[in-house]
C-alpha cells in the first residue's frame, strides 16, 4: 500500500512547478515497484524559499528532493555536502537527506544529457557546438561536453557575464575545447543546443538565430514539454537532425533512483 503514515516522501521543486513531470513519473515507479513512496510537487514564491526549505527540512519524513527553476543555486547553497558534478557548477537538482538531518547534493542534469545524446546517435567529441543557455542546467552541460571532447563550444547567454565565468572555469577544467562567449547563432557549428526555459511556453521567442541553421547540423533542446519545440519543428523543417528532452529526463531518472536509494529506508550518508 502507498501513502501510509511510514511513507517516503520526495518532493518535486519548482516554481512554476506545473510543467514538471518527474512527479507523474516516479509515482508510477513506485507503484510498480510496490513502495510506499510517493512525489509531490511543490512550489514557493522566491521571496519565500528560505523559510520553505526550513520547514522541508524539519519535515522528517522528506527523504529527497528534486530540483529545477529557479531554485537550483539556492538549494545546493543549503547543502552540508556535494558530489563534484554539483560542487563544480555550484548547482543541484537533487538532494538528499543523510542521516544526520542534512542534504547531501548532486547534478544530474549533465549525465541524462549525455546519456540521451549517447542513446539517439549523435556524437559529441571533436564537434563544434553552439550551446545558449548557462543557467543551472546549461552550466552541466557545458562541463559535460568539454569533458566528452567537443573541439568547441560557443556560449550564448541572456547574462554575459554569467556565461563568461562559466566558460572560463570550463577551460581550466578541460583546455583542449576551447570555449568563448558569444552570440545566439548557429553558423559553423555541428550542434546547436537549447539550455533555456524558452520553449515551454508557445509565446516564447525562439533561443536561437534558425535563420542560420543548415541540414547538416544536429539540434538539441532540453525541453521536455512540449516534445516538439518551436526550436526543433523549425529544425526539422530545414532538414536537421533533431533530440527532444525526454530522454534526458529518462536517464536522469534512473540516475536519481540510485541516488534516492528507493528501495531501501536505511539510506547511507553521501
Amino acid at each position: 500500500m502507498r501513502g501510509t503514515g511510514k511513507a517516503d516522501v520526495f518532493v518535486m521543486l519548482a516554481h512554476p512547478v506545473g510543467h514538471a513531470k518527474s512527479p507523474g513519473i516516479f509515482n508510477q515507479i513506485f507503484e510498480e515497484k510496490g513502495l510506499d513512496s510517493l512525489m509531490v510537487p511543490l512550489s514557493c514564491r522566491p521571496e519565500d524559499f528560505n523559510l520553505f526549505w526550513d520547514g522541508l527540512t524539519a519535515a522528517e519524513n522528506v527523504r529527497g528532493v528534486i530540483i529545477s527553476v529557479p531554485y537550483k543555486t539556492r538549494v545546493f547553497e543549503k547543502c552540508a555536502a556535494a558530489h563534484d558534478r554539483a560542487a563544480r557548477v555550484r548547482s543541484a537538482n537533487s538532494v538528499r537527506r543523510q542521516a544526520d538531518g542534512t542534504w547531501y547534493a548532486d547534478n544530474f542534469d549533465g549525465v541524462g544529457f549525455m546519456d540521451g545524446l549517447a542513446a539517439g546517435g549523435h556524437q559529441v567529441r571533436g564537434k563544434r557546438i553552439l550551446q545558449v543557455g548557462a543557467g543551472g542546467a546549461g552550466a552541466s552541460l557545458a562541463y559535460c561536453l568539454a569533458e566528452a571532447g567537443a573541439a568547441e563550444i560557443r556560449l550564448a547567454d541572456v547574462d554575459r557575464d554569467r556565461a563568461q565565468a562559466l566558460a572560463d572555469l570550463v577551460a581550466a577544467a578541460y583546455p583542449a575545447c576551447r570555449i568563448a562567449v558569444g552570440a545566439a547563432d548557429p553558423s559553423g557549428m555541428d550542434m546547436a543546443i537549447n539550455a533555456t526555459p524558452m520553449g515551454l511556453k508557445p509565446t516564447d521567442p525562439l533561443p536561437m538565430d534558425t535563420a542560420a541553421l543548415t541540414p547538416d547540423m544536429t539540434v538539441v533542446d532540453i525541453i521536455m514539454e512540449p516534445a516538439e519545440t518551436p526550436l526543433l519543428r523549425e529544425a526539422a523543417r530545414i532538414g536537421c537532425r533533431i533530440q527532444p528532452g525526454r530522454p534526458m529526463m529518462d536517464f536522469q531518472t534512473e540516475a536519481m533512483a540510485r541516488f534516492f536509494d528507493i528501495e531501501r529506508k536505511d539510506r547511507a550518508d553521501g
